[in-house]
Order: structure tokens, then sequence, then C-alpha cells
């Protein structure tokens, strides 16, 4: 699994790539992290990846 996020610089107050990438990677078995506006990771456990993708979305609405 390959992740790649990017957060508009106006949004980086209140998300950061590094951290959502680092959350979801984490979910599916891997590393990841990066700056606040860009990030990268990835994982093994792609089985995993529909429900994490569930849950970041959750966490992306709750802080905006």
């Amino acid at each position: 699994v390959s992740i790649v996020a990017a957060v508009t610089k106006d949004l980086t107050q209140k998300l950061q790539a590094g951290k959502l990438v680092g959350t979801l990677a984490q979910a599916v078995g891997g590393k990841g992290g990066g700056r606040p506006d860009m990030a990268e990771g990835g994982g093994k456990d792609a089985n995993a990846l529909p429900q994490a993708l569930i849950s970041l979305a959750q966490q992306v609405e709750a802080s905006l």
C-alpha cells in the first residue's frame, strides 16, 4: 500500500499531512510521515485499508 497526502497550507493548523499519513500507514502495518503540507508512507496489509480510510475520513471531518 502506497500512501501520499497533501494538505493546503491554509489548513495545516488543523490537519497535518504527516500525521494523517502516519496514522493511515500504521493501520496498514507500515510507516509514514513528512511535512505538515506533504507526506508519504506505505504498508503491507491491503486488507486493512478500507476500514483505515473510513476511520481517517472521520478523523479529518472531526478536525474541520
